[in-house]
């Protein structure tokens, strides 16, 4: 296998679906290769999610994108950092899971090669800690622009603590990330599977 798949959690408590996936990379003087997806792999460590739209975006240091989902078309997502390093925070927002309202956070590093899936019903964000940075993601379902929601980066419930990384962050956000509501705790988002049953 092409890959190592390791569970995360959040306080020894495992988040269901939520993986860091690390490639073996074989480099050499000339520089390096590795399998940045394999259908067969993937399958087999039981993701039996199919991809259907492949997406990237460039960014300079300081940028935060998020924290992104989608409603009517949730996606699960295979994010990593093609070049440069971010820090990629994913929110579990399914009713009932014993992580809802927990976040956990991932460091995707271009020389680490490292990957992160976030399946559908979580809130996801990320922001950039080098000069720039260029990232990629595989999603399970197609954009739609109808469908937008967002929760506000530095809610304070949920508490995410950019700082761990990035000690003097000051976000350059987009006027959209900037306007996201607050978590509310008593506000279904998605259910155990991730699909839509907000308001």
């Amino acid at each position: 296998m092409a890959f190592e798949f390791t569970k995360c959690t959040v306080d020894g408590v495992e988040v269901p679906g939520l993986y860091e996936i690390q490639p073996k990379v074989f480099g050499d003087t000339r520089g390096y290769f590795f399998e940045a997806y394999s259908e067969k792999d993937f399958f087999d460590a039981g993701l039996t999610m199919r991809f259907v739209q492949d997406n990237q975006s460039s960014s300079s240091r300081g940028v935060l994108r998020g924290l992104h989902f989608q409603t009517r078309h949730p996606q699960g997502k295979l994010v990593r950092a093609i070049s440069g390093v971010v820090y990629d925070v994913a929110v579990d927002l399914r009713d009932s899971s014993p992580t809802f309202g927990r976040y956990y956070g991932v460091v995707l590093d271009s020389e680490k090669q490292n990957q992160f899936y976030i399946p559908q019903g979580f809130a996801h964000g990320f922001y950039v800690l080098s000069a720039t940075a260029v990232f990629g993601y595989k999603c399970t379902d197609f954009y739609d622009p109808k469908g937008e929601g967002g929760l506000m980066w530095n809610d304070a419930t949920l508490g995410i603590d950019w700082q761990a990384v990035a000690p003097a962050i000051t976000p350059l956000l987009s006027a959209k990330d900037s306007a996201h509501p607050a978590f509310n705790s008593n506000t279904p988002y998605f259910d155990r599977n991730g699909r839509w049953i907000g308001a």
